[in-house]
């Protein structure tokens, strides 16, 4: 078939790089974001998908909305048969939606109806679910509710973060998402209408969303923390600044510190930070302004005080 590939950040790249290496398929054009400020500099930057596509040899396009009717008009003439996405960032309208021929095919990062929006990765972990995936299904207006083509299962490692997480799924994805085209263009695979119990909604995470809260208990402050990293980072607050909580482990044994939820106990190569139930032990932290560092070597660094406390 001849596709038009969509698709932005560092996540996509796998997907587009198997379509390309797959042989069976034209990779026509891709579309993306325009060009981002970023750096010091705020210079403009092309998007990963961008910088590979340019890389192949590939003609790239990049509306500033989907809707732009000189974007529609390209299109039209590249006339694709079916248009792969994969976390593109724009919502896509009925009129691009239906100039190919077998629509725009979304690899999305869980196991449809679970999880249905912008951070799949990240919600499947601060819920702790044992078992995620991915999925391929042909996009409609609704969110993330078209029916379903394929699924990938993976384990979620209990030191997984949404990083660890989300770089496996991409890769695992990219194979199920160049299957898919394959199915598609033999006439072997069809689609199957999501079923209407399951459904879980997964929206971007907020900076608030990322503020440990640590009256609750330690599993959940452990996996705010994994989900929440690298992005937005978990965070408390340390003598009125913003303290962003890179690694933390679970520290069950550590009872006999009798911490209240938020209180700080510090040795010479732990710190340990009390919950609604059982201490958890920091590993990395950074600092308001400075790098990112073990927790006992900002520890020292602060000089942490008896009954200090991190949280409100």
């Amino acid at each position: 078939m001849k596709l038009v590939f969509a698709g932005t950040p560092e996540v996509a790249v796998p997907a587009l790089d198997a379509l390309i290496a797959s042989g069976r398929h034209e990779v026509a054009a891709v579309v993306t974001r325009p060009d981002a400020p970023a750096g010091r500099g705020r210079r403009l930057i092309a998007s990963p998908v961008a910088e590979r596509a340019e890389e192949a040899g590939i003609e790239v396009l990049k509306p500033a909305k989907p809707r732009d009717e000189e974007f529609l008009a390209r299109l039209r003439e590249i006339a694709p048969d079916c248009c792969p996405v994969v976390a593109y960032g724009a919502l896509l309208p009925r009129v691009a939606l239906d100039i190919p021929a077998h629509g725009w095919v979304n690899l999305h990062f869980s196991l449809l109806p679970a999880w249905r929006g912008a951070a799949p990765v990240q919600h499947a972990l601060m819920a702790g679910d044992e078992i995620t995936g991915a999925s391929t299904f042909l996009i409609e207006e609704g969110l993330d509710s078209g029916p379903v083509y394929g699924t990938v299962t993976e384990e979620v490692r209990p030191t997984d973060t949404s990083g660890d997480l989300l770089t496996r799924l991409a890769f695992a994805g990219a194979g199920l998402l160049a299957a898919t085209m394959d199915g598609i263009e033999d006439g072997t695979l069809k689609a199957v209408p999501q079923p209407a119990d399951g459904v879980t909604i997964a929206p971007k995470i907020t900076v608030e969303d990322a503020r440990i809260d640590w009256d609750a208990p330690a599993l959940r402050v452990d996996r705010v923390v994994r989900g929440c990293t690298p992005a937005p980072g978990a965070w408390t607050v340390f003598r009125g600044e913003r303290l962003k909580l890179i690694q933390a482990a679970l520290a069950p044994e550590r009872t006999d510190l009798g911490l209240a939820p938020g209180a700080l106990a510090a040795g010479k190569n732990n710190v340990y930070v009390g919950t609604g139930s059982h201490p958890v032990e920091l590993l990395w932290v950074q600092a308001q302004g400075k790098k990112p560092m073990r927790a006992a070597d900002w520890a020292r660094g602060v000089r942490i005080a008896s009954g200090e406390q991190v949280g409100p």
